[in-house]
């Protein structure tokens, strides 16, 4: 099959502007996710999609693939589907702007699902909770899944729910969501343009809108664990890894 990753990046964040470009011990984060995610086995072709000229410049200066979109996008989810519009591909992977620790494996893995199983539209992956403090955050997403791995539920809250544990306790089998996605280029085109839904306005989280809608998304679990980016402290995690 036909699999292009794509990278959505936007310049102008609200906690941390110009977070694509930062350097990460020689290499901008943007440079470090693309080339991680070309190291995935089932990915031919990747690309960023961009709003702004200093990323695609900055891509395009290291040999990567960038496209610009338009600039008024809602989502990272609606950037994609611009792009996934104008390309010819099979399977689009999500892969977020701001993972330079992404794992390969991680992608192999959320696509393998699709690749094996025409039926399935839309992957994910989570990977499991042990820390109480994480599995009480609403930051941390959590998935609950049926018994054949796909979703139930997403949800900012504490789910499961252990109604006997002890308050101290994470029920077995809690899993963070990971913000990795992989999508049916056709399904993804037409995603943005589902209605919002009640749940997913509520836990504001987009995923919600395809389980609202009635469409599955398959749940990979993984032990590998990345490291996001999400404000200018996040840096030195990322680096403390990389230097050992």
């Amino acid at each position: 099959m036909n699999v292009v990753a794509i990278i959505p990046a936007r310049y102008a964040s609200t906690r941390f502007p110009g977070k694509p470009l930062i350097d990460i011990a020689g290499k901008s984060m943007i440079q470090r996710v693309y080339e991680r995610t070309l190291q995935a086995a089932s990915v031919q072709r990747v690309i960023v999609a961009t709003d702004d000229q200093r990323i695609f410049d900055a891509v395009t200066a290291f040999g990567g693939e960038a496209q610009m979109t338009r600039d008024d996008h809602p989502s990272g989810t609606d950037r994609l589907a611009e792009v996934a519009a104008r390309i010819d591909a099979d399977l689009i992977v999500n892969v977020q702007g701001d993972e330079p620790l992404i794992d390969p494996e991680m992608i192999d893995a959320a696509l393998a699902p699709l690749l094996a199983d025409a039926t399935i539209v839309m992957g994910t992956l989570s990977t499991p909770i042990y820390d109480l403090e994480e599995y009480h955050s609403p930051n941390a997403v959590k998935v609950v899944t049926d018994r054949t791995g796909f979703a139930l539920y997403f949800s900012r809250a504490a789910i499961p729910c252990g109604r006997d544990l002890a308050a101290d306790q994470v029920p077995v089998g809690a899993s963070k969501h990971v913000g990795l996605y992989v999508y049916r280029r056709d399904f993804l085109i037409a995603y943005p343009k589902m209605q919002e839904t009640p749940l997913e306005q509520l836990e504001k989280l987009e995923q919600l809108r395809a389980l609202e809608h009635g469409h599955r998304i398959r749940v990979v679990s993984t032990d590998r664990i990345s490291i996001g980016v999400d404000v200018p402290g996040d840096v030195d995690k990322v680096l403390a890894v990389l230097n050992g």
